[in-house]
């Protein structure tokens, strides 16, 4: 600095404090345009103060407004000594979270199924259903008892799950939607149906007795019905929840199965819903390799579409020991999800890439956890009313 420079202290400017009035008399449109630049957390604690701020999310016009889907979907991880916290994986920023519920959950609650932002949990003698985005809940009580397989249905659940469809702005999206439970009684041989729009449980009698033997795999919703695998001899059935139908599935299975797992998904660049299988092809009760076919168009035949390399394929049967009733599989946007029960750690075939990958392993897993791992689809929704 110069000798003969003159120091000087210039005041700090003030940020002049917004006059309530000028928000006010703030177009609707140009509010709009401002708040859809705050994130979404922000965006939830400003519901509250006013109607007009708790109807925005609900507003197709604002949500078409911002850049970004306000909502990511996630790979939710469940465990018995985890709840009522929830890991979470991104697989478009490949990285994990701890999803906090802050419903109060009884220490007996167990996640069974999830659905387009539903989380459905099992209690000693009712189901619980539950948005943990807008903290709402609702207790439906059991229709018998025991009930052996159980899978939750959005009534989105019939749109394609890619982000064109189903993003912010879409009618699907936007609009709020019901819900279906689907249960099994082993004992009675019935199917119960409780519609949320009803809220009421209907009965169907004489469902297929073979799946009395194979009730803990999940149904797959496919184009109106629910399917199920069944023991050897393999074969896929169906159950059309309108009518209350049983119905086999025409296409002949692939040859040498050990093990048949279903997955209903999006196909890459198609929009319509697709129906996958996995499973274990060998010879005297051991897989020697893990394929994936789909069902062809006419719905009369399997097409052969992936294969899992020997080297992962070595690792999956390890991991399982050969007993492929731990296999359980899911669609997550675009992946055919593998998973195991005794098993921290996810592989997944890319539908539109035809590759396959193994996640990374939860860091938030103590190593002591050894079993008891159920994976769920989850895509928070603001519009699943419960």
């Amino acid at each position: 600095m110069p000798a003969n420079a003159v120091r000087c202290k210039i005041p700090a400017a003030r940020s002049p404090e917004m006059n309530p009035g000028i928000w006010g008399r703030l177009p609707e449109d140009l509010l709009e345009r401002i708040l859809a630049l705050l994130p979404l957390k922000t965006l939830l604690n400003l519901r509250p103060t006013c109607k007009h701020f708790n109807s925005l999310l609900f507003s197709p016009s604002f949500l078409s407004l911002t850049k970004t889907p306000l909502l990511s979907s996630f790979l939710l991880l469940s465990h018995p000594q985890s709840q009522p916290r929830f890991p979470l994986y991104d697989a478009f920023l490949d990285s994990w979270r701890t999803l906090a519920l802050t419903l109060p959950l009884s220490c007996a609650a167990h996640l069974i199924s999830t659905s387009n932002g539903l989380l459905c949990f099992s209690l000693p003698n009712s189901f619980l259903i539950c948005n943990f985005l807008t903290k709402s809940m609702k207790t439906i009580q059991f229709p018998s008892y025991p009930f052996s397989s159980t899978t939750l249905i959005s009534s989105s659940s019939s749109h394609v799950d890619s982000p064109s469809s189903s993003g912010p702005g879409s009618p699907s999206s936007t609009a709020p939607h019901g819900y279906k439970i689907f249960t099994l009684n082993s004992a009675s041989s019935s199917a119960f149906v409780y519609d949320s729009g009803a809220d009421s449980w209907t009965q169907f009698n004489g469902f297929d007795p073979i799946l009395n033997e194979n009730s803990h795999h999940v149904g797959v919703f496919f184009n109106g019905s629910l399917y199920f695998t069944t023991r050897e001899p393999f074969s896929v059935v169906g159950f059309e929840l309108e009518k209350g139908r049983w119905e086999g599935l025409a296409a002949p299975m692939p040859i040498k199965l050990m093990f048949a797992r279903l997955v209903s998904g999006s196909g890459a660049g198609i929009q319509e819903r697709k129906l996958f299988m996995v499973g274990g092809v060998g010879q005297n009760g051991i897989s020697r390799n893990l394929k994936v076919w789909e069902l062809g168009e006419d719905g009369r035949n399997w097409v052969e579409i992936g294969a899992l390399p020997e080297l992962m394929c070595r690792k999956l049967v390890a991991v399982c020991y050969h007993n492929y009733e731990h296999v359980y599989c899911l669609w997550h946007n675009g992946l055919v999800c593998v998973c195991c029960y005794n098993w921290p750690e996810i592989l997944v075939y890319k539908v539109a890439r035809r590759t396959w990958h193994w996640l990374p392993r939860c860091p938030f897993l103590p190593d002591k956890w050894s079993c008891g791992f159920r994976w769920f689809s989850f895509t928070p929704d603001l519009y699943a009313l419960v």
